[in-house]
């Protein structure tokens, strides 16, 4: 049995939406960010850094970080089609979505920790949240070309990029405003309406990051 070890709302999703879109058979263990669950023994026996996602195949078969894992299950799920192998011309396309993913995660993840998980909200940095939000910004203002004509990232076809890169468009909100992106609303409206998108959503559990529905950027 294929295992999850997965924070709700939290990058693992890419990995969770993933697994519903192949159809694969596994299990759900959730943590907490808050709670140290992520620091114990058995955990960082799993994730050395103690972070998710983790997913175990059993047998000794474990992999960590989100974008390693949705390759590596692409590859070893070809037949389902949901990454371009070596050779055809989107392969090249593809591989850029999954990088600029990350660049646009680790902008969130850098405004979750300004804005949600200081110990001490004072300590967080005005000037640096502007600038951050404004690199936030830029990313979506390139993706937003990069959608003209486009249904999904490689075009008409879904693929694991959507899946890594359409996480991402669920927690942007939280810190821009969506009404200047007509493209990404609506690409945002084709991921969520898939039903492997709606079964995962039903296992991902309660998010426990944020309080409000939108955080502004603090006045400098």
């Amino acid at each position: 049995m294929i295992t999850l070890h997965h924070v709700p709302f939290s990058r693992s999703f890419r990995v969770l939406w993933l697994l519903e879109e192949l159809g694969l058979d596994y299990e759900v263990r959730s943590y907490s960010i808050r709670d140290g669950s992520l620091r114990t023994p058995d955990f960082l026996s799993l994730s050395p850094a103690g972070r998710v996602p983790a997913l175990d195949f059993g047998e000794g078969t474990v992999i960590c970080e989100s974008g390693a894992i949705v390759q590596y299950l692409c590859e070893t799920y070809p037949d389902a089609g949901l990454a371009p192998g070596p050779g055809p011309a989107d392969r090249a396309r593809y591989l850029e979505a999954l990088g600029f993913a990350e660049t646009m995660a680790s902008l969130i993840e850098f405004l979750n920790l300004q804005h949600v998980f200081l110990r001490d909200p004072a300590d967080a940095s005005p000037v640096v949240i502007k600038l951050t939000t404004a690199r936030l910004r830029a990313t979506l203002t390139g993706m937003e070309a990069m959608l003209e004509g486009r249904e999904y990232l490689l075009g008409e076809r879904f693929s694991a990029a959507d899946a890594m890169m359409g996480f991402n468009l669920f927690a942007v909100p939280y810190y821009v405003k969506m009404e200047p992106f007509p493209r990404l609303r609506g690409y945002s409206e084709r991921l969520a309406s898939r039903a492997a998108f709606r079964a995962a959503r039903a296992r991902d559990g309660e998010q426990d990051f944020y309080d409000r529905d939108f955080y502004p950027v603090p006045e400098v």
